[in-house]
């Protein structure tokens, strides 16, 4: 059950962008599982990678295509991720790269790869090179919601975002962008795919640093059960077709406000896998403030987040805080003074200095555990870094979708 998350049905086209899609019966019949971004010429596109050292075989194809290349294409398959496939996935990514590069005109290295789905299992070769000429067939700008759903695998519901925005006086540039994933999530740059596009003439170099900036702020915040999926991938094209002077520096005076735009579709994007968690019936934000350093905040965020007992907690409306504090106390935070701890469930103070607080009462924090969306926040008393991350509560439906997952 997806907490909070709508249906986006609308998108506007982004200039320089096609989409095609086919259904090309890798694991299952009869649904969209094959997806292909055409891009303009000129078109600019940087990611971030999982950094799980048993990266799938399309990862490791894009990454080195990315770092050769001008990229034209981008295939996208679900249902099987070519992941702990060894040599032979990454021969079988590169021959969907130069069949794909054949159709089209285009260098094999100017075509990324990406997959999602079952690990360890061999990709159907014939399968999926045999809906690469259906998928270019269907080539159109206006396909976004049937693109979310072909990029699916055990989530409930597409996750798009798109908007207009104007970052000048007379310069509009539009932002639409899909991702998937639902478990296996603790980006560390989840299962993860994220496609952001933009018409924004962005430089290159410039692009990259948003990219890790952007991510560092959403995707790399987000987590439903602390595994780091093989296949993790996030990207962010621009196609350069928007009417505007080329953007090359921060300093440029409309850096700020595409940044923000970016922003909230990084945001949107990320926190709609979470809303969409496997089994999640809760979107929890875990906020920890005036710790010492970014990394600190971050410890004790993702104890919080990660502990099985608060997780299960959460998902019995249990206002068990016991084991929030326990959970900061085993994040492993040198020199932690106890008596400087605040914590609170939304605006509820369940812990101060240290200790169950005074005004706390058992019918007031069960209320905010019932709630489908929550706030934990944790002050340290030790500086001014303020960190948050997000994720779910841990149901009976996590372990049941996980069991029969390969069924």
């Amino acid at each position: 059950m997806a907490v909070g998350l709508e249906v986006l049905h609308n998108y506007h086209p982004v200039n320089g962008l096609r989409i095609g899609i086919a259904q090309a019966g890798i694991k299952y019949e009869g649904r969209n599982d094959l997806v292909i971004f055409e891009l303009a010429p000129g078109s600019r596109v940087s990611g971030v990678f999982t950094l799980n050292s048993f990266c799938a075989a399309p990862v490791q194809v894009s990454k080195q295509h990315l770092s050769a290349a001008d990229i034209r294409y981008l295939v996208i398959n679900t249902g099987n991720a070519n992941a702990g496939t060894g040599p032979q996935g990454v021969a079988d990514a590169l021959a969907t790269c130069e069949q794909l590069a054949q159709l089209t005109g285009v260098a094999a290295n100017q075509v990324l790869p990406f997959s999602t789905g079952v690990i360890g299992e061999p990709l159907p070769m014939d399968k999926l090179l045999a809906g690469l000429s259906p998928a270019l067939d269907n080539l159109a700008p206006d396909v976004w919601p049937k693109a979310a759903e072909g990029i699916m695998t055990t989530d409930t519901l597409p996750k798009g975002y798109s908007q207009q925005v104007k970052v000048a006086n007379d310069e509009l540039i539009t932002i639409s962008g899909i991702s998937k994933g639902a478990g296996m999530i603790k980006p560390n740059m989840a299962t993860m795919l994220a496609y952001l596009t933009t018409d924004a003439v962005i430089a290159k170099p410039l692009l990259d640093v948003m990219c890790k900036e952007l991510a560092d702020k959403s995707f790399n915040r987000v987590t439903i059960d602390g595994d780091t999926s093989t296949n993790d991938s996030c990207m962010l094209i621009a196609t350069a077709q928007a009417k505007m002077a080329e953007i090359s520096s921060k300093d440029d005076s409309r850096y700020s406000a595409v940044f923000d735009a970016f922003l909230e579709a990084f945001m949107v994007l990320s926190h709609a896998i979470v809303r969409d968690g496997e089994g999640a019936t809760k979107f929890v934000t875990i906020e920890v403030q005036q710790a010492a350093s970014v990394q600190e905040a971050l410890d004790v965020a993702y104890t919080v987040a990660h502990s099985p007992l608060v997780k299960t907690a959460l998902f019995a409306c249990d206002a068990n805080w016991g084991r929030i504090l326990a959970a900061v106390g085993r994040a492993g935070v040198q020199n932690m003074v106890l008596e400087d701890i605040d914590i609170y469930l939304d605006d509820v103070c369940i812990v101060q200095s240290g200790s169950r607080a005074a005004s706390y009462t058992e019918e007031a924090g069960a209320a905010i555990f019932a709630q489908p969306e929550i706030t934990i926040s944790i002050r340290l008393g030790r500086g001014d870094v303020i960190e948050r991350v997000w994720t779910t509560d841990l149901s009976h439906d996590y372990v049941s979708i996980n069991a029969d997952y390969r069924s």
